[in-house]
C-alpha cells in the first residue's frame, strides 16, 4: 500500500435497525489497496460508531438533513479544515439529497463523492419504483401513493397490504384501522407521501453491487434473509448463487449507468415470480459479508470517487453466512459529555 487516504463515512447507527457506515469502515479498513484515516461522521450523540476507538478514527457531530445543506456544507468546511478529507460516504437516504447538492461544492474542497445524480435517486424512489420497473420491464408488488387519510379508504389493494415510510420502515396491516394508524406514523417520522404496497408472500432477497458508472457492472453478490428484525432488517442472512437475482442487478446498472454501491431489496412468491421491492441508492447494512467472500465494494467506491476504475469482481462462494449480534460497550460519561460539547472527538 502507498496512499494513504482520510475517509469520512456516515451511518455510524449500530442498533437494532443498524446504519451502513460501521460494515463500510471494516471493509475499508481490509483493502490491500490504500490505508485510511476514518472520520466518523454522526447524528446522534449516542451513535454506537462513535465510541468505536478502534474502527473509528475521529468523530464529528453534524446536523440533520432536516437542517438542510447549507448546514451541512458550513459543517463540513470546518471539519476538512482540521482533516484534510479526501473522500465521503454517505450511507443513509435521508442525507443523500443533501449530499448530491453538494457535491460541486466539495469537490472544489479536494473531497470526492461516488453517488448517484439528482435524476437516478428519484427515478428509483419507493414512490416511483412503479414507473421505473414498468420502463425497465421488471416486476415490482402494485403501489399506490397517499398523500392524505382520505385516500385509505378508496385503496385497491386488499389486505393485508404494506404500508412504507417515504425513506424508511414498513408496518404490514390487515385493516382499516392499522393502516391509518401506519399511516400516520409513516408520514409523521419520514413526510409524504407514504407508499402503500400489495403484500406479497414468499422468500426475501437481496443483491448488491457497484456500477462503473458506464452501464457495467464491477460486482455483484446476492444473499438470502435468514432471520428478519421487526422492522425487516436481516438479521443474519446467506451468500446464494442465483442467475435470475444477479441478472436483476446487472440490468439494473445497465439501464440506469449507475456509479457506485447500491442493493435492491427482492421477494420470489410461490409462483417463482421476483419482485423489486425496493431499491437502495447506497451500501447497504450487510456489506461485510461481501467483503467477506471477496467483493469489497466500498473499496470500489472510494476508487471510483477519486477518479479509478476497480478491477472487476463477480465471483465468490455461496452458503457464506453472516450473523449479527450486539453486546455492551462500556465508555466513560466523561467522553460521552465531551462529545455532546465539542460536538467531536
Amino acid at each position: 500500500m502507498n496512499r494513504h487516504l482520510t475517509i469520512a463515512v456516515t451511518g455510524l447507527n449500530a442498533t437494532d435497525n443498524p446504519g451502513p457506515g460501521i460494515p463500510i469502515i471494516r471493509s475499508l479498513k481490509a483493502s490491500t489497496l490504500f490505508s485510511s484515516k476514518i472520520i466518523g461522521l454522526s447524528y446522534e450523540l449516542l451513535d454506537p460508531g462513535i465510541f468505536m476507538y478502534d474502527i473509528v478514527d475521529k468523530c464529528y457531530q453534524i446536523p440533520y438533513p432536516q437542517f438542510g445543506s447549507n448546514a451541512l456544507m458550513e459543517r463540513l468546511k470546518e471539519i476538512n479544515a482540521k482533516e484534510k478529507i479526501d473522500v465521503i460516504i454517505p450511507c443513509l437516504d435521508a442525507e443523500l439529497k443533501s449530499f448530491i447538492y453538494l457535491e460541486k461544492e466539495l469537490e472544489r474542497l479536494g473531497i470526492k463523492m461516488c453517488i448517484p445524480s439528482l435524476q437516478q435517486f428519484e427515478e428509483r424512489q419507493k414512490f416511483n419504483l412503479k414507473s421505473f420497473c414498468s420502463k425497465t420491464g421488471m416486476l415490482t408488488p402494485t403501489t399506490q401513493i397517499i398523500n392524505s387519510t382520505t385516500e385509505i379508504n378508496g385503496l385497491k389493494n386488499s389486505y393485508p397490504i404494506v404500508v412504507k415510510g417515504k425513506f424508511y420502515e414498513a408496518t404490514i396491516c390487515r385493516n382499516l384501522d392499522e393502516t391509518q394508524n401506519a399511516y400516520y406514523k409513516m408520514a409523521a417520522k419520514w413526510g409524504l407521501p407514504v407508499i402503500v404496497q400489495e403484500f406479497i408472500e414468499g422468500t426475501e432477497f437481496n443483491v448488491t453491487g457497484c456500477g462503473d458508472g458506464n452501464g457495467d457492472i464491477l460486482s455483484n453478490v446476492a444473499m438470502r434473509k435468514m432471520q428478519i428484525t421487526e422492522k425487516g432488517k436481516a438479521w443474519s442472512g446467506i451468500t446464494i448463487n442465483n442467475e435470475r437475482i444477479l441478472a436483476l442487478a446487472t440490468r439494473f446498472c445497465q439501464e440506469t449507468k449507475w456509479k457506485g454501491g447500491f442493493e435492491l431489496e427482492l421477494i420470489k412468491d410461490k409462483n417463482d415470480h421476483i419482485y423489486i421491492l425496493e431499491i437502495n441508492p447506497r451500501i447497504p447494512a450487510w456489506i461485510y459479508l461481501a467483503t467477506g467472500v471477496g467483493q469489497n465494494i466500498p473499496e470500489q467506491t472510494v476508487l471510483l470517487a477519486i477518479g479509478e476504475k476497480p478491477e472487476k469482481k463477480t465471483q465468490y462462494s455461496a452458503g457464506k453466512m453472516f450473523v449479527r449480534f450486539s453486546w455492551d460497550m462500556l465508555i466513560d460519561q466523561k467522553d460521552y459529555c465531551k462529545y455532546s460539547l465539542n460536538k467531536e472527538r
